[in-house]
This record gives structure tokens, C-alpha cells and sequence, in this order.
């Protein structure tokens, strides 16, 4: 079996017993890690990689991203969140073909590897075709990411005739069909779950019929809470039922649940996924953070929607930092009249949250999230000398609050090099750019519709 030493480099390793080494070395087998140390030998016939003045780290999870939204960057970065539905999910959204969802997930998984990326959380709700599923893990297999892929449903407006989208639930013959023949084993790159409607957006029967068929299938079940619930005690009737709200539910967003409610899941196991960056933008309330850190809740972060913001992690992180600490100091005001005596939120927290947080929500914590031995080689090297960085005199909190997708200069998922010296490791990228601007641009002019779209 092939080994690759990386020599010499900052360990930010996340695992407890590790720690942070300020020289070691990560020993590589195959698709996991060997060894951490201060100092290794090198076995005979290793690749030596020199990793003095970098960061070693494991690789980011993005616990959140529609990716087959790549191609529309920037168009939702003035909508509401009432705005966004309209636009996107009645509009723009049914103009998609399957090689628009190809070419979006392709070139967004790779750019999600460009800035540091391992793991890809894929809510991909824009899927109406068999053909359009399969086009999007087509896509993520090729791009070499390590992606859970969240079979979700469209959200166009009814023809006449048909169910509202909130009564109809997932397709269990389309589900079983990706889980028999394309997600033949847990241990593949690319695992599949589901990304569901949930009692904030679907009658309680389509709740209950999607997280059965989750439990049934053993899935993650993701959904949305972006505003007020279609069922309001659909939470507590759901965990009444025992068994369907589990540490494989996932809660997105979910700034209004109340307190009870937001206790009683945490209790049941649920996990929860905050994109602070959207969720102020759109007019969702406060992040769900520091209700959730109360709590002991299960917190990963995303980047949730490149048509909107950047979904690099490095913001994604500084951001959802921020904005919590942001908002303790605005109760401790409130409260006392002056801020917190003392820093409310480590940085440390913030890089959990987007790493091993992020592993935890997608039922990955023994393989990724962190460096160990016998973990699956999901790591990032950062370069140290660059300007934004340079000198560090606490790595982890250069990585969040100075680092950028600049200093990313090699990335290996299962040990394989996808990103190496500063460049990706993927033929053909241009031609790729061209075909992603080309669907853009015929999406845009099949929609017909001006950016400000309200309606």
C-alpha cells in the first residue's frame, strides 16, 4: 500500500487527544492516516511531502449548500427570503435541465474543493426528473469530493390538477432506486440521504411518510424551518411518534423554533444547521447558534446558496463566529447596559462547527472531521507565509479569522491529492467554465424576468 508522509507542518488536528502540534508529521496509508507525531520515519518507498510553513487541518464540511445553483451566482444577493421562493423555486428553477444540474454540481463541487472543501453537504431540492437525480451524483462522483447527496423535491407552483408540493411526499420508488443502484455501499465517496419537507413546510402526514421512509432506508433526513411552521406542533406530534426524530434528523435554519420545541429536539438528538450569512439577509431572525450552545445542542455550519453569497468555509465560519458573538453582546447591552467582560465564543468552537460539527450532521464523524489515526485522509494544507497569514502565533485563529481560499494549497480527500501546489487537479476546467456560463445565461434568458423580481 502506497504512504505519503506530509513533513514538518502546524498540526491543527481537532481530535482531543491530539491536539495542536506546532511541528509534527501526518503519516498517510492508502485513504487514511497512519500516524501524528512531533517526528516519523518514513517508510520505505513513501512519498515525502515537505509541510514546513503550513497548516495541516482537516478538510472542511460544509454542512449546507444548494449546489445545483452554481451557474446563478449572485443573482438572490438583494432577495428576502420571500423573494427567493418566487424566483428560484417558481421561477428560475423550472427552466433546469438535467446537463444544467450536471454542470452546476460539477463545477460547484469543485470549487468547494478549490477553498478547502472535503465534504459536501448536496440539498439538492431541484431534481423532477430521474434523469436530473442522477445528473447531480454523476457530477459530485466525478468532481472526487467525499458529498452526502440529499435527494430533495421541486417547488414549483401547481398546474391545475396537481397536489401543492407540501402534500406530495418523496418518491419512494425514485429513493429506492438511487439506493439500489447508485449508493451501493455506505463506504463509497458519495452517500446518499434525504432532503425533506418537513412540518415547516408540508402537511403532517408528508412529515411523518418522509422520516419514516428515512428511519426505513437508515438516512439523514434534512429539512428547512425558514419561517413559520404549515404545522406548528408538527415537531412535538413527530417526536411523540418515538423513533422518527433521531441524532440522522437535521434541522436547517430553524430561527423561530420556540424554546420548548427547540429543547425537545435537542433532547430527541436532532442536529442543526446554521447559514448565519443567509438566514440575516432573508429576514429569518436571529441565527440559531447561541440558542443551540445553551443547549448543548449538535451545530454544523453551510454556505447554503452561491446565487446569494460566497460559499467559501473560511467566511462561512468567520461569519456564523461573529454573528453569535454579535448577538451575546447585544443581550449582555440589553441586559446590563455594556458588553461581555470576556469573549463569549472561541475561535476553536467556530472551526468545530465547521469541521467535525459538520461531520456529525452527516453521520460521518468516525471517518472525517478531524485528524486521527485510522481517520479517513480528508486534510488541507495552508500556506503560512503568505501575507493575510503571516507570522502565526495561534493557528487556529489564523484559519478563521484571517485565512481565506487563497492560502489553500493542496487538498486530499482519502488520501488522494485533488488539489496540489496552488492548482486543482481536474482536466478540462475551461471548457467546463464555458458550459457553466452557457447554462447560466440560457436559464436567465429562459426566465425571462428581471433580478428584483417580487411576486
Amino acid at each position: 500500500m502506497s504512504h505519503l508522509l506530509l513533513k514538518g507542518g502546524t498540526i491543527v488536528s481537532m481530535d482531543p487527544g491530539i491536539g495542536t502540534l506546532p511541528q509534527g508529521d501526518v503519516l498517510i496509508e492508502g485513504q487514511r492516516i497512519a500516524a501524528i507525531a512531533p517526528a516519523l520515519e518514513a517508510p520505505p518507498g513513501a512519498e515525502v511531502v515537505d509541510a514546513a510553513g503550513r497548516i495541516v487541518m482537516p478538510g472542511f464540511v460544509n454542512a449546507h449548500m444548494h449546489t445545483w445553483q452554481t451557474a446563478l451566482k449572485g443573482i438572490a444577493a438583494d432577495w428576502t427570503i420571500q423573494e427567493y421562493l418566487r424566483a428560484m423555486h417558481a421561477g428560475l428553477a423550472t427552466h433546469f435541465r438535467a446537463e444544467d444540474v450536471y454542470i452546476a454540481n460539477l463545477v460547484g463541487a469543485l470549487g468547494q474543493i478549490d477553498c478547502g472543501t472535503t465534504t459536501l453537504v448536496d440539498w439538492c431540492h431541484n431534481n423532477p426528473t430521474p434523469c436530473c437525480t442522477d445528473a447531480a451524483i454523476d457530477a459530485l462522483e466525478e468532481s472526487g469530493l467525499r458529498a452526502l447527496f440529499l435527494h430533495g423535491s421541486p417547488k414549483p407552483d401547481p398546474k391545475e390538477g396537481q397536489k401543492h408540493f407540501s402534500e406530495v411526499p418523496l418518491p419512494r420508488s425514485e429513493i429506492e432506486r438511487i439506493r439500489r443502484d447508485r449508493f451501493t455501499s455506505d463506504d463509497r465517496l458519495v452517500t446518499c440521504g434525504l432532503a425533506i419537507l418537513g412540518p415547516g413546510m408540508s402537511v403532517f402526514d408528508v412529515s411523518k411518510a418522509d422520516l419514516l421512509l428515512a428511519r426505513e432506508l437508515d438516512l439523514v433526513a434534512s429539512m428547512h424551518v425558514s419561517g413559520p411552521m404549515l404545522v406548528p406542533d408538527g415537531f412535538e406530534r413527530l417526536c411523540a411518534l418515538g423513533g422518527l426524530i433521531g441524532p440522522k434528523t437535521n434541522i436547517v435554519h430553524g430561527n423561530t423554533i420556540a424554546p420548548d420545541c427547540l429543547s425537545l429536539l435537542v433532547d430527541h438528538g436532532a442536529t442543526f444547521s446554521v447559514t448565519a450569512e443567509v438566514e440575516m439577509q432573508m429576514g429569518f431572525g436571529r441565527p440559531l447558534t447561541n440558542r443551540l450552545r445553551a443547549l448543548g445542542g449538535a451545530i454544523s455550519i453551510g454556505s447554503d446558496i452561491e446565487s446569494g453569497m460566497a460559499s467559501d468555509m473560511f467566511a462561512v465560519t468567520r461569519f456564523a463566529l461573529q454573528c453569535a458573538r454579535f448577538l451575546d453582546s447585544l443581550d449582555a447591552i440589553e441586559a446590563t447596559g455594556r458588553g461581555p467582560a470576556a469573549i463569549t465564543v472561541r475561535a476553536e468552537e467556530a472551526l468545530h462547527w465547521a469541521t467535525l460539527g459538520g461531520a456529525r450532521m452527516a453521520g460521518l464523524e468516525h471517518k472525517v472531521g478531524s485528524l486521527a489515526p485510522r481517520k479517513q485522509a480528508d486534510l488541507i494544507l495552508l500556506r503560512t507565509d503568505d501575507l493575510n497569514l503571516f507570522p502565526v502565533a495561534d493557528p487556529i485563529a489564523s484559519i478563521v479569522l484571517q485565512a481565506g481560499p487563497k492560502n489553500v494549497e493542496s487538498v486530499l480527500v482519502a488520501g488522494r491529492f485533488l488539489k496540489r501546489s496552488g492548482s486543482l487537479l481536474y482536466g478540462t476546467l475551461e471548457a467546463k467554465r464555458e458550459a457553466l456560463a452557457a447554462s447560466g445565461a440560457r436559464i436567465l434568458r429562459a426566465f425571462a424576468q428581471p433580478a428584483h423580481l417580487v411576486a
